[in-house]
């Protein structure tokens, strides 16, 4: 009966969900008070249902309940606990289940955190995303039911994918999802803005924290996810350009235009026309992303389905939104009022630049990524887009982004004063001189390694500024900054200097690279929980001192019969030394192929520093009190 009960569970919720998007919006237009403060207890409701679902799928795979199909078919009993629980976000039916879990979380949150908040704007907020919890709800219970019975039960799962069987697994998905559909609560905000006729200071401020909070979460799911495809795919490489990779950067460049359209509304009365579009199109782009995995439109190694029906239900969903959405912007957009002068050199300039230049990155990585599909249903034959076009199109947009990051924090707000010019020019000097020194201390010298060190170099001293004035806020600020510009030295570097090389060799071979001695000692037979493995154990000397031992492995999932290399990798600041064990190619020796990656940890280093700016930032705003002239703000700027 526990299956029954998490179904059950879940018609309740769609029927509270129903009621959260009509009583509270009934009340408004009524004018009944006690109509609308059920908003906050009808969105708890919906939110407790929607975590007693979920908890009992997780107890069916507990407790290998193989009558429940989606348990039989990404589950069995050889897999460990912790794999079971994760299993449940693991396939198609059971992540949109927790994607809806996760949309019910930031609901109550919402409800939760509503005081200093105008109630009808809350409530009207509240109303939208039961709206929203309503298709999903819908689309779950009709097309992707996770508690389906399957009789005669089998006696056995099918396992995991053994590609999930990862700690990755445990974090990654969990967080995209926070990511993706914690933006449905700017789209919220956004709606109720346009419905009530206002996108002023007061519903930036109020805006602003969710959607920082969802970039938070999207940013360490895209930074985790990169890592786990480094360590556990066995290809060497952190990004692929994959069209579901693609789908997580897409909202990410958006909510990251958001975020900085939000500040420019809350602190200057302005951009109210981007962040109402902004908060649209980044939760449009989420939805996109859900189509996208779960199509099969495009084919990619992180899919979970290829039921054609499930992706028109999907699409209908994001047209449905994304048409009523902007057709509300059409009709009610021109009611805003507001403008507040700037000059060409100031700190509104600048961000309008940044939003400008994101909006175009966004443009580029959609059109790489949906180029291949419309070639295809337009009958011209097929088409791929790979790294070369996302290489060539997305880097230039890219490098004017960071030289406006590199100028923002000297900018002020209407006008630059003389005396940051100043400032701008001696930093600009040191970070050519030390980016170009940086770049001809390696073996080869690129000029576009000098112009991306450069860049990055100008990105980090001009914030290194903030510290005369350093306050929680701009400790934020200075953390997400300087952590892009790690990133994209990372990139850079270990994209031109990481060298390779595939070898056959067995216990007593020897191999070198990039100044490294690579010694096979021996072959290792391993039994795991759920597979067999043969273990490689090579040490690595340079210039005749010990420096790391890898030991990657070759294992043998028996009840998918599957076959998966894990790499043996050992790291530092500077450098990761990576190994694949291929396949046995006679009696004793195997295909190995082994890789020297130089600052690749800086990549994953500066999302952590990003991740680690923003919570600054959102603990700062934690506790500030809005105060009656940064309410009206939008009026005392009109005047």
């Amino acid at each position: 009966m526990i299956p029954d009960l998490g179904l059950l569970s879940l018609s309740g919720a769609l029927a509270l969900a129903i009621l959260l998007s009509i009583v509270p919006l009934a009340g408004i237009y009524c004018r009944r008070a006690l109509l609308i403060r059920y908003a906050a207890p009808l969105s708890h409701g919906v939110c407790l249902l929607i975590t007693l679902s979920i908890s009992l799928l997780g107890y069916s795979f507990a407790t290998d309940d193989f009558s429940v199909m989606y348990v039989a078919q990404h589950s069995n009993s050889q897999l460990p606990l912790f794999f079971k629980v994760a299993a449940v976000w693991g396939g198609h039916e059971g992540s949109m289940l927790f994607g809806l879990f996760s949309l019910s979380i930031w609901t109550a949150l919402v409800a939760a955190l509503r005081r200093r908040m105008d109630i009808q704007i809350n409530s009207t907020v509240l109303a939208i995303l039961g709206l929203i919890m309503v298709g999903f709800c819908l689309f779950i219970l009709l097309y992707s039911n996770p508690f389906e019975r399957v009789f005669p039960a089998p006696m056995e799962g099918r396992d995991l994918n053994p590609m999930l069987q990862d700690i990755g697994l445990i974090f990654h998905p969990p967080l995209l999802y926070l990511g993706y559909v914690g933006f449905a609560v700017n789209f919220a905000f956004a709606i109720a803005a346009l419905l009530s006729g206002r996108m002023d200071a007061a519903v930036a401020y109020w805006s602003r924290p969710w959607a920082l909070a969802a970039w938070i979460c999207l940013t360490a799911g895209i930074i985790l996810g990169s890592w786990w495809a480094y360590y556990e795919l066995g290809w060497g490489g952190w990004w692929f350009w994959d069209p579901v990779e693609n789908a997580s950067l897409m909202p990410w460049l958006l909510g990251t235009a958001l975020l900085h359209a939000l500040i420019v509304t809350e602190q200057r009365g302005t951009f109210s026309y981007w962040s109402l579009l902004l908060s649209i199109f980044t939760f449009a782009l989420s939805l996109l992303g859900t189509f996208i995995v779960r199509s099969g439109v495009l084919t990619s190694v992180h899919a979970f389905a290829v039921d054609p029906d499930r992706g028109i239900m999907l699409l209908l969903l994001l047209g449905v939104a994304i048409v009523g959405a902007l057709t509300l912007f059409a009709l009610r957009a021109n009611t805003q009022s507001a403008v507040a002068r700037f000059s060409l050199f100031s700190r509104e300039a600048l961000l309008l630049m940044a939003n400008v230049l994101l909006s175009v990155a966004t443009l580029i990585v959609l059109i790489g990524t949906f180029y291949p599909m419309l070639f295809t249903a337009l009958g011209l034959g097929s088409i791929s887009v790979g790294a070369p076009y996302f290489n060539s199109t997305f880097v230039p947009p890219v490098l004017l982004i960071l030289m406006v990051m590199g100028i923002s924090p000297l900018s002020r707000w209407k006008s630059m004063a003389s005396g940051q010019i100043k400032w701008l020019v001696a930093l600009a000097l040191l970070a050519v001189i030390t980016g170009c020194v940086a770049a001809l201390m390696f073996d080869r010298f690129y000029p576009m390694v000098a112009v991306a060190l450069v860049l990055s170099v100008w990105v980090i001293v001009s914030n290194l500024t903030f510290v005369r004035h350093l306050s929680l806020r701009r400790s934020g600020v200075l953390l997400a900054h300087c952590g892009v510009a790690v990133t994209a030295i990372g990139i850079t570097l270990s994209s031109y200097y990481s060298t390779e090389t595939g070898v056959k060799m067995g216990p007593g071979g020897q191999s070198t690279l990039s100044g490294y001695q690579f010694h096979y000692d021996e072959t290792k037979l391993l039994i795991g929980p759920n597979y067999t493995a043969e273990q490689a154990v090579i040490r690595v000397t340079r210039e005749g001192k010990e420096v790391a031992l890898l030991m990657p492995e070759r294992r043998h999932y028996t009840v998918r019969t599957m076959l998966m290399s894990e790499p043996g990798i050992s790291w530092n600041l500077l450098a990761d030394l990576y190994v694949v064990m291929g396949e046995k190619v006679d009696k004793q020796n195997y295909a190995l192929r082994f890789h020297h990656k130089p600052f690749i940890r800086w990549v994953w280093g500066g999302g952590l520093l990003m991740v680690l700016g923003g919570g600054c930032s959102l603990w700062s705003k934690r506790g500030r009190k809005k105060d009656n002239a940064v309410i009206c703000h939008q009026n005392e700027v009109a005047s």
